[in-house]
Formats: structure tokens, C-alpha cells, sequence
């Protein structure tokens, strides 16, 4: 093995080590953020956008919406909390909300032996709008300071956009997995995936919290 191969052996290790989660505490600024959180349907839209209902407007901007490709629902309830929260947004954040549509990485009853297909699909999309739509070469800003996930399976493509970004260089948001609230015994397939991976792990029950070493327990936030 070449000097060559194993300096750049070294150097992706370095890489991949630079893009692990940190436990840097969290500053508080007075300035605005901008987050964006996954809507994953049904239940999981309900649960994001309680939590997310709970954010001061005026401070959090711009935000957006994630959903798949279909999911009309997970729209419509975005679409009512802004409106709701419409008088609360103050005229400094006049960029109030976006809503994003990605292909789904697997669909209901969607058989097996297609999902490897759909599924980079659904990552290849992720990669433009986190990755190319918002490089630094366009004059854009990054994608988002924080980005919200709680599931379902196409929050991992997500991720993994994310985490290229981070390895790239690239300006990356924190990201934050809230494990559903009908999780109580044992985490979802989405979280055991990104438990690794995300800067902060939440979770609402507190024997779930005591099975898993970096999970965070604040209580029912739903």
C-alpha cells in the first residue's frame, strides 16, 4: 500500500470522525434561526407540528416544511399553523415559510426489492436542495440551522444529506430526532437508524431514555 492511498485512508478517517455528533452546549442568541422540520405524515405531522407550534414565529425564520411527494395532508396542516401563527411573525422575517416536496424513500406496502431504488431517489433529491441549492457557489445560505426529524424512514435520506455536507466542509444544520410518542418500550427502525448519527436524541418516555445512553428526556412533548 502506497504512502498516497494511506494518507488518503487517513484523511477520509478524519473526515468522518469531524462529522460525528457533539455534545456542544447550546448558545443562546437573540438573533433569528432558521430550522426546517420533516412532516411524516399521519401521526408524525401531528407530532411535529405540536412541537413545532410552540416556537416563537417572529424568532425562528425562515422555516420549512418537509414532506413526500403526495402527502397533501401533511400540506394542508402546515399551510392552517401558519396561518394561525400569521399575526405573531413580525415584518424582519418577511421570508415566513417554505414548503419542500421530496420523493418518498419507500412507499406504504411498497415490496422490498424496489426500495433500493426509490430510496436513493429520494436521497439524490435531498442532496440537491441541502447540498446544491444552498452551495456557498450560488451565493445561497445554508439549508437551515436546525433541522427537525421524528421519523418516518425518509428522514434518514435527510440525514445522510446532511452528514455529506459535514463531511464536504459545507456550512450543515444541527439535527434534532424526537422519537415519536407511541415509541415506549423500544425506538423505532428511523431512530435505532439515526441514534448514531444525530447532534440530539429526544425521547418522551423515561424507560426509553434509560436504554439508550445519548437520548435526551424533557418530558410528554406532545
Amino acid at each position: 500500500m502506497g504512502l498516497l492511498t494511506i494518507a488518503t485512508i487517513l484523511f477520509l478517517l478524519y473526515r468522518l470522525l469531524c462529522t460525528l455528533p457533539s455534545r456542544r452546549p447550546v448558545v443562546k442568541h437573540e438573533k433569528t434561526k432558521s430550522f426546517a422540520v420533516f412532516l411524516g405524515s399521519g401521526g408524525h405531522t401531528g407530532e411535529a407540528l405540536t412541537l413545532v407550534s410552540a416556537l416563537d414565529f417572529s424568532r425562528y425564520c425562515p422555516r420549512t416544511y418537509i414532506i413526500s411527494q403526495g402527502d397533501t395532508f401533511s400540506e394542508q396542516k402546515a399551510a392552517a399553523l401558519e396561518a394561525s401563527k400569521a399575526t405573531a411573525v413580525v415584518s424582519s422575517c418577511p421570508a415566513q415559510y417554505t414548503i419542500l416536496t421530496i420523493p418518498r424513500a419507500r412507499r406504504v406496502l411498497q415490496p422490498l426489492v424496489t426500495v433500493p431504488q426509490t430510496a436513493l431517489i429520494s436521497l439524490l433529491s435531498c442532496i440537491y436542495h441541502i447540498t446544491i441549492t444552498h452551495s456557498p457557489f450560488r451565493g445561497r445560505s445554508s439549508f437551515a440551522d436546525v433541522l427537525i426529524l421524528n421519523g418516518p424512514g425518509t428522514c434518514c435520506m435527510l440525514c445522510i444529506a446532511v452528514y455529506i455536507n459535514k463531511f464536504l466542509g459545507l456550512a450543515a444544520p444541527r439535527v434534532i430526532y424526537i422519537e415519536s410518542f407511541a415509541r415506549v418500550e423500544a425506538l423505532s427502525l428511523s431512530g435505532k437508524l439515526l441514534y448514531p448519527f444525530v447532534d440530539r436524541f429526544i425521547v418522551q418516555w423515561q424507560q426509553l431514555a434509560e436504554k439508550a445512553k445519548r437520548a435526551e428526556f424533557h418530558g410528554l412533548l406532545v
